[in-house]
């Protein structure tokens, strides 16, 4: 038997007392080391993205150390640290065929349509567990997830260095973005209410955006609020680039007679495509280049799920979960 942290309720977590998973031909098992937290997590937790049953093991930013493996899979993967891949495209359907994994309508989502990854223990494919080295810290290890789902959006927006550029929302995500666009050379400016969240931006090296700033290149809008965006699009110049990160369900108040007329370029980033962009990141991590420990800035043991849970809308930066 194992422990995970199950919702049984919206808003309640247990930690219950679950069978190990099985480790299927061409699986690793990974022993879960640390757990990230953000706002597709948060959906479940309140009810808001429905899961298929409950309880239902939560999570989805996993990362670990492989402890047995498929007879598929060579025993050298044994010991091996890892960081999960927690969307499985299938590789067959149109979009995966032409390496746009990120649009496969068959994506098998941990934590979300399939159970998640906070757990002692972790059944995974083994081509959606990409290996580091093992002298990168856990703390580093653990934003190896969100830090790919950035990186994609700044691959996709075509920006470079000295471009000009502002970030709405400066949550985990926005954090991320902040810190891979200084170490590309771009200084970004950050609209943030939270002060917290303002803040810990500015350590990152971004600067609050001015109420009057305008003529940005770019724009990444990560905070997913309807409102924020028309008033965002009108700082960008004629033909800028705006690349919305920030997930919501509620119609936008945009004019298409503004769009033409300005020329914008509107860019939809929905995580990272199947390899490359994860194996981009964990290539990263190993070169020791980016830090991005920086954004964590709360850490709680497995037994505290439900409280990490409840932490994350009011913690600036990034809360997780350390279970080994």
């Amino acid at each position: 038997m194992m422990k995970a942290a199950t919702l049984v309720a919206p808003e309640r977590i247990a930690i219950a007392e679950l069978p190990e998973p099985v480790c299927g031909p061409g699986d690793v098992l990974v022993r879960m080391l640390g757990v990230g937290l953000c706002g597709s997590d948060l959906s479940v937790y309140h009810g808001h993205r429905q899961v298929p049953e409950l309880p239902w093991i939560v999570g989805h930013e996993g990362v670990g150390e492989i402890v047995a493996v498929g007879t598929e899979i060579a025993a050298e993967r044994i010991g091996q640290h890892v960081a999960i891949e927690p969307n499985y495209c299938c590789m067959t359907c149109a979009a995966c065929r032409s390496g746009f994994t990120s649009a496969c309508p068959n994506r098998i989502i941990l934590g979300i349509n399939s159970p998640g990854v906070i757990a002692e223990l972790v059944a995974v494919p083994a081509e959606f567990a990409f290996p580091v080295a093992a002298g990168v810290p856990l703390e580093e290890l653990v934003c190896t997830e969100p830090l790919t789902v950035a990186r994609a959006a700044i691959r996709r927006s075509g920006i470079t260095a000295g471009d000009s550029c502002l970030v709405v929302g400066t949550g985990s995500q926005g954090l991320f973005l902040c810190e891979l666009l200084v170490a590309a050379g771009i200084k970004p400016a950050v609209i943030e209410p939270h002060e917290g969240r303002r803040a810990l931006a500015e350590s990152l090296g971004a600067v609050t955006a001015d109420e009057s700033a305008s003529g940005f290149d770019y724009l990444f809008e990560t905070s997913g609020v309807p409102a924020a965006l028309p008033p965002a699009l009108g700082r960008l110049i004629a033909g800028g680039t705006a690349v919305l990160i920030g997930l919501n369900a509620e119609p936008l108040a945009l004019s298409s007679f503004d769009l033409v007329y300005r020329q914008l370029r509107l860019i939809g980033s929905l995580i990272y495509d199947h390899p490359s962009d994860f194996a981009d990141t964990t290539a990263l991590l190993d070169s020791e280049a980016i830090a991005p420990s920086r954004v964590l800035q709360a850490e709680f043991a497995l037994d505290d799920t439900d409280r990490a849970f409840a932490s994350v809308r009011s913690t600036p930066g990034k809360c997780w979960i350390r279970l080994g």
